[in-house]
């Protein structure tokens, strides 16, 4: 290895290191390309990129920001946080809980799958984990403790289906990798829209298995009958939803909007939606536009972040010694790939998932083109494994999200439990995607055709 490289291979053992520090990922991406860099000066190692000071941080890495703050696929992030944080406090969950209660309670575990019904909405009209997580706990979990349901497949529940607003589009982690990978927003949110409905799928069979064979740990529940102004106040709650999930969808599908646009239109609707309810007070957007502006920061602080390390890091030759190790790894392509997901899903347990995106992904990036794999295709899948970080001790998001607004008696131990079999299922699903690619690459290639 040359000097160069064992700087790389430093480097990326120091980021993983420094992020159980506990300080920002920003402050840390952004430090380490500052103190390899003047590593590489001073011990005079063969540098990429030039190694003026003066060159480096007025050229080099402030063209690079430039053009990611100047990339129009990135103004779509802040209104899709937008969008989610809205909605999240437009009351419709709560309107489509107590419909689809009535509607499936007479079924052996129908409480939990309706929370996964809604979650499914939630997740293609939000896409934010820590709002799903904490608005389906509030409103589902006390009421299938209250019903008699396992402590453990109630909370489990609960984490697995808020987590599917990072895959199910439109999903701001879907947006941050299409940048990484320079592709096209639409077609990853369009390929990532039958693998996360997969995912909820395969989640209500599960339940359904579970309150057939153990009706102990999910049961039916007596609820009133369903009379006609009971449904015309469920169809009150889903259609506009629907709505605003066809008018983001359908218009990037049929090309009538890039998912820039699209993103505008899911934010005009979500103030819509807000608007026709009344809940659109001048309290509730000043907390709307808080928290964006907060999610945004941090987001666009890691890709600046992101965007000095990685420049730095190529420099040193780290993404060519990564491709070098992959490709001669004895077990050809495919094998590869399994062993990419695999390492994937286990640095889940200690890494975020912005992290991954940033760092990891485009530096294999490379590799699966030289594969010659679909890109679209394997995206989704590592998807699909970050999503699974949301589930994994112990720094899974999704568990601390729940505790935080858990009643007395669902502590960690019971979370973890409970979330252990969902972990397993997005597994199956994500071998299911592995073994048929025209999940992820059908809906891409059909929309070409309306366009």
């Amino acid at each position: 290895m040359t000097g160069a490289e064992v700087l790389a291979l430093l480097m990326i053992v120091a980021f993983i290191a420094l992020v159980f520090s506990g300080y920002p990922i920003a402050w840390v991406l952004a430090g380490l390309a500052v103190l390899f860099t003047a590593l590489a000066i001073v011990l005079e190692v063969d540098f990429a990129i030039p190694t003026s000071v003066d060159w480096f941080y007025t050229s080099m890495t402030v063209d690079r920001i430039w053009d990611v703050m100047e990339n129009w696929v990135m103004v779509a992030l802040p209104m899709f946080i937008f969008m989610g944080v809205l909605l999240d406090r437009s009351g419709i969950a709560r309107s489509l809980l107590t419909g689809f209660a009535r509607l499936l309670g007479p079924v052996r575990g129908g409480l939990a799958i309706t929370v996964t019904i809604i979650g499914v909405l939630l997740a293609a009209s939000t896409g934010i984990i820590g709002a799903s997580v904490v608005l389906l706990g509030l409103l589902g979990l006390p009421a299938m403790l209250e019903s008699g349901y396992d402590k453990r497949l109630a909370s489990g529940t609960v984490c697995a289906v808020g987590t599917l607003g990072i895959l199910i589009p439109p999903s701001i982690m879907l947006v941050v990798m299409a940048d990484r990978m320079s592709m096209s927003v639409g077609d990853l949110f369009l390929g990532a829209l039958f693998p996360g409905v997969l995912l909820g799928g395969l989640y209500i069979v599960y339940l359904l298995v579970i309150g057939w064979f153990k009706p102990g740990h999910a049961p039916a529940i007596r609820a009133e009958p369903m009379t006609l102004r009971a449904a015309w106040d469920l169809t009150l709650a889903v259609v506009p939803a629907a709505l605003l999930i066809l008018a983001v969808l359908g218009s990037i599908f049929f090309g009538l909007a890039t998912p820039t646009e699209a993103a505008g239109v899911g934010a005009a609707g979500a103030l819509l939606l807000a608007l026709l309810k009344g809940t659109l007070t001048r309290k509730v957007m000043a907390e709307v536009v808080e928290e964006t502006s907060r999610t945004s920061a941090f987001i666009f602080g890691a890709i600046i972040g992101a965007v000095c390390f990685t420049l730095v890091l190529r420099g040193l030759g780290g993404d060519e010694l990564i491709e070098r190790a992959l490709l001669g790894l004895p077990f050809g392509p495919t094998g590869i790939i399994v062993c990419i997901l695999i390492a994937t899903f286990i640095l889940g347990f200690f890494l975020d998932w912005l992290e991954l995106t940033l760092i990891i992904l485009p530096l294999i990036e490379p590799v699966v083109r030289t594969l010659g794999f679909d890109p679209v295709w394997f995206t989704v899948m590592f998807a699909v494994c970050l999503q699974t970080s949301f589930l994994t001790p112990p720094v899974g998001g999704a568990l601390f999200y729940l505790k935080g607004i858990a009643p007395e008696g669902v502590d960690l131990p019971v979370i973890y439990r409970g979330v252990v079999p969902f972990i397993v299922i997005q597994l199956v699903g994500l071998a299911i995607i592995f073994g048929w690619q025209e999940l992820a690459t059908w809906l891409p290639a059909q929309a070409y055709g309306f366009r």
